[in-house]
């Protein structure tokens, strides 16, 4: 199951560094994780210093 991003982000941008497949990109309000491209990893979670990002 893919990793999902709420509303407590705040834009950083820390996640999508991190991404090793690229899955995560801007979005209009908040960053947003293409679920098709997603491998599961976490690596984004760990590194959101909100804790905006979970398994969806």
């Amino acid at each position: 199951m893919a990793y999902v991003i709420n509303d407590t982000c705040v834009s950083c941008g820390s996640c999508a560094g991190e991404c090793p497949v690229g899955a995560i990109s801007a979005g209009a309000s908040q960053y947003e994780i293409d679920a098709t491209a997603c491998i599961d990893c976490g690596t984004c979670a760990g590194v959101c210093p909100t804790g905006a990002i979970s398994q969806g």
